[in-house]
C-alpha cells in the first residue's frame, strides 16, 4: 500500500475530436491508459492500483461509447473529489459542428448517438449531453484546425513532466547476413570497411573488445565516415524531435554482425548520450556465432 497520489486524467468531449491521439500521446508520456472503461467499473480499479503502489499516473478515454454514461460518470467525478489519493484533471477536446461532420465523412463511421439517424442530430445531442463535463473540465482544446500532431504538441505541452524523456534513440549494430532490422529509422553499412573476421586473433572477439575497435577506428577512412555520420545525426536529431517523432533506431550493418558494426554502434551510442538523449545501444547478431556453433 503507498500514499503517494495517483495522478489521473480524464480524456473526454465530442466523437470525433481526437482522443485516440490524445491517448497515444499520454501512452508516450508514461501513463498507464484504458481506453472506454465504464464508469461503475472505475471503483475497483481505484482499489487494485492503491493497493499496488506501481502506478501513479492515469489517463482514461471516457465517452458516449458506454451508454450510461452521463449519469455514472458525474456521480463518479463527485466520489473522486472527496478522496485523497487521486486528484483529477479533465481534458475535454472539442471541434466546430462543421468540422466533425467532415471527419465523419472522410471516415465513414457513424456517430455513436445517431447509429440510424441525421449525423447533425447525434452532433447535437451529445453537445448537450457533454455540457456538464465541458464546465467541469480544468483544460479544453478546440481541435478544429489543429492537426494530429499540433494537438500532441499541445498535450505534451500541458502534461509532460520533466522526469518523462518524450525521445529515445536506439543504437543497434546488426549484420546483413541474418536481414535488415524491420524496426531502423536510418541504416548505415560499414562493410566498405576490412574485416576483422579474417585476422586470426580478432575472429574470436567483437567490437566490444578494445583491440577490435582500435583496429576498426584506425582504418584510413574510419574515423572520416564515423565523425561525418555523428555531425549528419547532431543535425537531424533536432528535427526528429520537433516534429513529434518519440524513438528513432540507427543500425549500423556489416557482413555479421561481430565487429565493425558492432564497435560503430556502440561508439555512436555512446557519443549521443553526451548529448543528454537517453539512448539504448543494442547488438543484436552479436549472439548469432555463438548459437550456431552450439547448434554444430
Amino acid at each position: 500500500m503507498t500514499a503517494e497520489t495517483l495522478n489521473l486524467v480524464i480524456i473526454t468531449g465530442m466523437s470525433g475530436a481526437g482522443k485516440t491521439v490524445a491517448i497515444q500521446s499520454f501512452e508516450d508520456l508514461g501513463y498507464f491508459c484504458v481506453d472506454n472503461m465504464p464508469p461503475n467499473l472505475l471503483p475497483k480499479f481505484w482499489e487494485l492500483l492503491k493497493e499496488s503502489g506501481k502506478v501513479t499516473k492515469i489517463a482514461l478515454v471516457i465517452d458516449l461509447r458506454s451508454r450510461a454514461f452521463y449519469d455514472e460518470i458525474i456521480n463518479m467525478l463527485s466520489g473522486l473529489e472527496n478522496t485523497n489519493f487521486v486528484t483529477t484533471k479533465i481534458l475535454f477536446l472539442d471541434a466546430s459542428d462543421e468540422e466533425l461532420v467532415s471527419r465523419y465523412k472522410e471516415t465513414r463511421r457513424s456517430h455513436p448517438l445517431a447509429m440510424e439517424g441525421r449525423l447533425m442530430d447525434g452532433i447535437t445531442k451529445e453537445r448537450t449531453l457533454m455540457q456538464e463535463m465541458r464546465n467541469r473540465a480544468q483544460l479544453m482544446i478546440d481541435t478544429t484546425n489543429l492537426s494530429p500532431r499540433q494537438l500532441r504538441e499541445e498535450i505534451f505541452e500541458n502534461f509532460k513532466t520533466q522526469d518523462v524523456p518524450t525521445f529515445h534513440i536506439e543504437a543497434m549494430s546488426f549484420g546483413f547476413k541474418y536481414g535488415l532490422p524491420i524496426d531502423a529509422d536510418i541504416v548505415m553499412d560499414v562493410r566498405f570497411l576490412p574485416n576483422p573476421y579474417y585476422i586470426p586473433e580478432f575472429k574470436p572477439k567483437t567490437g566490444l573488445d578494445a583491440d577490435v575497435a582500435d583496429y576498426v577506428f584506425s582504418q584510413p577512412t574510419s574515423e572520416t565516415f564515423y565523425q561525418e555520420l555523428l555531425t549528419m545525426l547532431k543535425t537531424a536529431l533536432p528535427g526528429y524531435v520537433k516534429e513529434g517523432k518519440t524513438s528513432l533506431t540507427i543500425a549500423i550493418g556489416c557482413t555479421g554482425g561481430q565487429h565493425r558494426s558492432v564497435a560503430f554502434a556502440q561508439r555512436i551510442g555512446e557519443d549521443l548520450a553526451k548529448l543528454d538523449y537517453p539512448v539504448d545501444i543494442t547488438h543484436r547478431d552479436l549472439n548469432k556465432r555463438k548459437e550456431a556453433v552450439n547448434r554444430s
